[in-house]
């Protein structure tokens, strides 16, 4: 009996967090220290992108990588780049929800550790800091999707 328990329970869906860390930082203030002395308020771009990759059976890395560009004009007021990632434990899942996992769910579990870190260094390079909005991904894995399908040449309704 308890071995027909713990062969079911290993059959049993699971998801863990084993690992959530910065894989890549970097910040660039090309203009210091003469952009401290502009009083102008800059133009802030974000450009946002996830990645995925299977460790091993059943581990896989998520990460999200966040580039925020402030400018002034030209000019570089800064520029900083965080790569945040996940490393999550999911077993038992069928594809069709493993794709949607590591698409939305570890996304959504990384993004806030992503804009804490891209606050926390824009306010120690001596800026205000920089408060990402939430992100939406399942909006985006849907986009991704229809972009996919419209690639392959069929069509989802």
């Amino acid at each position: 009996m308890a071995e027909e328990q713990a062969v079911a329970q290993d059959q049993q869906p699971a998801f863990g967090i084993e690992k959530i860390y910065v894989k890549d930082l970097s910040l660039e203030i090309p203009n210091a220290p003469q952009i401290f002395t502009q009083r102008e308020t800059p133009q802030v771009s974000i450009e946002l992108s996830n990645a995925t990759a299977q460790l091993e059976d059943g581990i896989y890395e998520v990460t999200v990588t966040v580039t925020v560009t402030s400018k002034l004009g030209e000019k570089t007021v800064f520029l900083v780049e965080v790569a945040q990632a996940g490393i999550f434990q999911i077993r038992n899942v069928p594809q069709e929800n493993l794709d949607i996992i590591l698409g939305v769910t570890c996304p959504n579990i990384v993004f806030p550790y992503a804009r804490e870190t891209i606050s926390d260094i824009v306010t120690r390079a001596g800026f205000p800091p920089i408060l990402l909005n939430p992100v939406n991904f399942e909006a985006l894995y849907a986009q991704q999707k229809q972009e996919q399908a419209k690639a392959n040449g069929t069509t989802t309704h």
